[in-house]
């Protein structure tokens, strides 16, 4: 069997994590299918975020016979340009119909090289809106996983990387080889549209705009049924003036914004609490436990009482 030639490709700073993961699942545990080498621009040793440095294979000269290329992490992403090189040996690797993937923060690489334009893509949670402002011609969706086509596929931070080295298992070799290694590696395979990133919310600053008051006052008080019209009332606005300057300033309805705070206080809670799942939907206005369900599983795709198991790390 002609074994798959996957590249992949190291930046300077490259995360540690990010680059090993490709290296185990496809180098280790499935060799016999792939072929496995690394580069960098220049051939020689890059840096390690963190520290330490990192030998490859060869240069760029071997992208030219890669079947799937891989780009990990690099620090400084967001700001960082690549040399010329590299985004012209990407960008036509693509348009030789390589199979384009990226780890957290290698997605800003693969956007460098136009190979992103037109898809609905994903990266680290935290960079997800710096991608979308530095490139408007790709979607970025920062709530799931994995995202992309079959040609072109990306993942969220760090760990989601493992899930798209498992989902490519998949889509190459078929799901009981995935399973296989997914049990090697002790990681339970998911949907790589299934699970979503873990995501911080944004604490609302400190501000006398009449709309950053309005959400500090509505995050005090979740537990409340809150309206459009409660709200409005109280900051002394017509409800179609205060939901017309809301979506404006912040980019979403009122009650739509709102319900994502409740979400976020009830993982606060399911994380660091032991509090019912019933006390927490009343502590976070959502009523009753079935109501909190049905929207946690709606935002999130993990039920409540999964949500807490992931936080779980003093038993097994």
């Amino acid at each position: 069997m002609t074994r798959h030639r996957m590249v992949v490709v190291l930046l300077e700073d490259v995360l540690p994590l990010d680059y090993a993961i490709p290296v185990h699942v496809f180098g280790r545990e499935a060799s016999e299918a792939y072929n496995l080498v690394t580069v960098t621009v220049g051939g020689g040793a890059v840096p390690v975020a963190g520290g330490t440095k990192v030998v490859p294979d060869g240069g760029l000269e071997l992208l030219r016979r890669a079947d799937t290329i891989v780009v990990p992490g690099y620090a400084d992403a967001v700001d960082r340009e690549l040399p010329g090189s590299l985004v012209r040996a990407l960008a036509g690797a693509h348009r030789r119909g390589v199979r384009m993937v990226s780890i957290c923060s290698g997605a800003f690489a693969l956007a460098r090289a136009g190979v992103l334009d037109g898809l609905t893509v994903t990266t680290h949670w935290s960079l997800c809106a710096d991608l979308a402002e530095r490139f408007p011609a790709v979607t970025v969706d920062q709530s799931v996983l994995v995202a992309g086509t079959g040609s072109v596929l990306t993942s969220g931070g760090v760990t989601a990387g493992v899930d798209l080295c498992l989902h490519l298992l998949n889509v190459d070799l078929g799901a009981a080889v995935a399973r296989h290694v997914a049990r090697r590696i002790v990681m339970a395979p998911r949907p790589a549209d299934g699970q979503q990133q873990f995501v911080e919310k944004s604490i609302v600053p400190p501000g006398d705009d009449v709309i950053a008051r309005a959400q500090q006052w509505m995050i005090v008080s979740l537990e409340q049924n809150l309206s459009v019209k409660d709200v409005a009332t109280r900051f002394a606005m017509s409800e179609r003036t205060f939901h017309r300057r809301f979506r404006e300033k912040i980019g979403l309805p009122p009650l739509a914004w709102l319900r994502d705070q409740r979400i976020a206080r009830a993982k606060e809670l399911l994380e660091s609490s032991e509090l019912s799942v019933e006390d927490i939907a009343r502590r976070v206005g959502f009523g009753t436990a079935t109501n909190l369900r049905v929207q946690f599983r709606r935002a999130t795709n993990v039920s409540p009482r999964e949500h807490r198991k992931s936080f779980t790390f003093d038993r097994v």
